[in-house]
């Protein structure tokens, strides 16, 4: 009986949001109502990726599989004469009708047609039109809009009256016009703080502000700037940054031992507490020993570009390692910087960008200068840090370095940049990319001209490539920043393929408003705090995530944002909200890594591990209970827990994560110690606060859900509640197992049949979908 009524509690809860991800699931990308015809065909926008999807695989820049001799990937290729018949072109341009290119594809005749019906290739009458307008207008081929210099185009003339006066809801309604959409209401109160406490804080908002954004009048901009300074802000944006710095606490590959960079991550945090502007934020990670006599703090900022794997094992041979590390610090600075897929042309010229191989190693040539080694012992080293590094003593964290939360009196060495003193490195191309191959000339350091030519007026080492990249008319740094942003609010960003800002790569879904806002960012200081107080003032931010038959129908993947996108959290901001929600967490700030509750054995029946790492030794006491960003993370193994939650393995620069839906994840939630143990102290809290059930279920409900039971979810509640006791008060022996879990002390005085019952409650809640998803 007890199981069936649970059956029915959950089911009651559950199954009406299940219809509703059911519906938005499995509805694929919806038919979206063709467009009309627009006045000015673009072949960046309409063009491109038309000839993407259905031609280039045979005419695009692959020599390799092109065929006909045809190219119509670039203006030359396509205007000039084909090999086959020279009398003839593909794209003539202004004359469709001498344009093989519209013989082609509006041809019915099997021989003739283009793509061929063996292609399983079609494109659509609404595509073919695109293409003779686009032709009959001239054929304009336009550089690739990334790599074009934004511009910040006027606000589109909508009527927002009654909506709101945030220009970057001008750019949205614009669009949900243009598609026959239109905005969803503002959603309610509760919903909405719940919304902004994750976005900003990562943590669920306490109960105390909660009534005092329903009840005592504070506004939506009060309680946004209350978010905004409180210190888990930091710790919220560093969870993003630390996934691209690919910050972990071990230095990976097969003898994998414990490394000590967690002062930076303390650093990341205190960079984003104190709003400091993104330029200097870049620079001092890129290029902080390159400044004029650079302190402490700028030297430890620099660690970002040591945080690769490194290897221990003996036998290795140290310039093939040398050569892997600064590969690692090309690409991580082509994608957190350019948003392009540079790696690609380690081997050879990039298949789909203008960037040739040789361009790869002129900006590989700016990280070639370092005197680190690619091997410089074994594991077992007391030195949790490889040179150059510098170390943190206690001294430092009374003064330059007082945000490292430095619980003893040891010192702590961390690997940061430096270059050679007194040569340069010589650089040449790699044949094949590998490290014993050099080839050609010596190369200078240089950039992709394509993006932008390095300015000779720049000094030629890293300094120099970040302020290259913070150059006013730079096309990509502000964009991908913006977008990075974007992406961590809303699931998606404005360019979808957040790391690929390259012809392969999707196209924004509103590039003027893209462009708009990676112009407002630079032009007003690279304030961060002020694009994310911009984005969440929106109303675009504002509307409810309610699923509407129209959205369905014609936007189920909710390209155009007529309503806000239900999201489940990253994996570390699980832990934090089950934490926090329960009045487990313990907020400190930084300081090293805490190793929490793991399954048994995983490390031991690894052999990637030595010393420290060889066997997991759980904490004890506070060190269980901080927040996510704390677990420690063995790069060859690690947190299970996070991973089946998506998170990074942080061994390569990670700009975003997947979001799956697997049952692991429905196990978790209802077998993690830390979860069962939460609600039992939880249970536990409110049982001591409360005589009346009634009163106890209201406040879980405030605590993990931020509002209160609706008529219906309290009275199934209670029911449940109360069958759970009569069966506690029955079998004590049960209900002592029950609550026996978790490391934190079980109250002598406890009620432990009530604490017992209680806790199947708030288990139940944490398990609904709505408690760990922004709505």
């Amino acid at each position: 009986m007890r199981v069936k009524r649970y059956q029915v509690l959950l089911a009651g809860l559950i199954v009406p949001l299940m219809a509703v991800f059911l519906l938005y699931a499995c509805s694929g990308s919806g038919d979206l109502k063709s467009p009309e015809i627009p006045d000015q065909v673009s072949y960046n926008f309409h063009i491109r990726p038309i000839l993407s999807d259905n031609c280039f695989a045979c005419h695009g820049p692959d020599a390799n599989k092109r065929e006909a001799g045809l190219r119509l990937d670039t203006e030359e290729g396509a205007y000039a004469a084909l090999q086959e018949n020279p009398g003839t072109h593909a794209v003539v341009p202004g004359k469709p009708a001498e344009s093989q290119l519209i013989q082609r594809i509006f041809s019915t005749d099997p021989a003739q047609m283009m793509p061929p019906a063996e292609s399983n290739l079609k494109i659509s009458e609404h595509e073919k039109k695109l293409i003779k307008k686009w032709i009959d207008q001239g054929a304009v081929y336009e550089k690739h809009w990334a790599f074009i210099p934004p511009e910040k185009s006027k606000l589109p003339a909508v009527d927002r009256r009654g909506w709101s006066e945030n220009p970057i809801d001008a750019f949205v309604l614009a669009k949900m016009k243009e598609n026959g959409l239109s905005p969803n209401q503002e959603a309610e109160k509760s919903y909405l703080l719940k919304r902004l406490s994750l976005d900003l804080t990562g943590l669920p908002p306490e109960i105390a502000e909660v009534k005092d954004f329903l009840n005592n009048g504070r506004t939506w901009e009060e309680m946004i700037d209350h978010y905004l300074e409180k210190p888990a802000f930091g710790e919220r944006m560093a969870l993003l940054w630390l996934d691209i710095a690919r910050y972990a606490d071990s230095f990976g590959y097969q003898n994998d031992n414990i490394r000590t960079q967690w002062p930076y991550r303390d650093w990341v945090i205190h960079a984003f507490n104190k709003n400091m502007p993104y330029d200097q934020f870049l620079t001092w990670q890129f290029a902080g020993d390159l400044l004029p006599n650079p302190n402490k703090e700028q030297l430890l900022a620099t660690a970002f570009n040591r945080n690769h794997k490194i290897t221990e094992e003996e036998g290795v041979i140290d310039e093939e390692y040398r050569v892997e590390y600064v590969l690692d610090k090309t690409n991580t600075f082509s994608k957190v910087t350019l948003g392009i897929t540079m790696e690609c042309a380690q081997c050879h010229d990039h298949k789909y960008d203008p960037i040739s191989q040789k361009d790869y190693f002129n900006l590989y040539a700016f990280f070639n200068n370092t005197p680190e080694k690619g091997f410089e012992g074994g594991a077992g080293s007391a030195v949790r840090a490889k040179t150059p590094l510098i170390w943190v003593e206690e001294a430092d964290t009374r003064g330059i370095l007082d945000f490292v939360n430095h619980p003893d009196t040891s010192r702590v060495a961390v690997s940061i940049m430096q270059d050679l003193q007194d040569s340069v490195r010589p650089t040449y191309v790699l044949d094949r990319g590998l490290y014993d191959a050099p080839t050609g000339e010596r190369l200078k350091a240089g950039t992709p001209a394509a993006i932008r030519s390095f300015d000779p007026q720049l000094p030629a080492n890293r300094l120099g490539l970040v302020q290259w990249a913070l150059q006013d008319d730079h096309p990509l740094t502000a964009r991908v920043f913006v977008n990075l942003i974007w992406q961590e609010i809303f699931g998606k960003g404005l360019v979808p393929s957040a790391g690929d800002f390259g012809m392969q790569g999707k196209l924004p879904t509103h590039p003027e408003l893209l462009d708009w806002l990676a112009v407002d960012f630079r032009e007003n200081g690279w304030d961060i705090k002020r694009l994310i107080r911009l984005i969440v003032s929106s109303a675009t931010y504002r509307q409810s995530a309610e699923l509407k038959p129209d959205h369905q129908e014609k936007d189920a993947e909710n390209v155009y944002l007529a309503r806000f996108p239900r999201l489940r959290l990253h994996a570390e901001l699980i832990r934090d909200f089950v934490l926090s929600s329960s009045g487990l967490l313990v907020p400190d700030i930084g300081g090293p890594s805490v190793k929490p509750y793991q399954p048994a054995g995983l490390w031991e029946a690894s052999s990637s591990g030595r010393g420290e790492l060889n066997v997991y030794r759980q904490d004890k006491g506070d060190k269980l209970y901080r927040r996510g960003i704390y677990t420690f993370i063995k790069l060859t193994l690690p947190p299970p827990s996070l991973l089946i939650f998506d998170g990074s393995n942080r061994d390569i620069c990670q700009v975003g994560r997947n979001r799956t839906n697997t049952p692991l994840q429905a196990l978790v939630m209802l077998n993690d110690p830390l979860v069962l143990e939460a609600s039992r102290v939880l249970a536990e809290s409110l049982n001591k606060a409360h005589e009346n059930p009634e009163l106890a279920i209201e406040e879980a409900f405030l605590r993990i859900l931020a509002r209160l039971p609706k008529p219906g979810e309290k009275e199934m509640m209670l029911t449940y509640y109360e069958e759970e006791l009569g069966r506690f008060t029955d079998q004590p022996a049960a209900a002592q197992k029950v609550v026996d879990i978790g490391a934190s002390p079980l109250p002598e005085t406890q009620k432990t049949a009530a604490s017992a019952a209680l806790m199947q409650v708030i288990v139940a809640l944490y398990n609904l979908e709505e408690a760990v998803t922004k709505t």
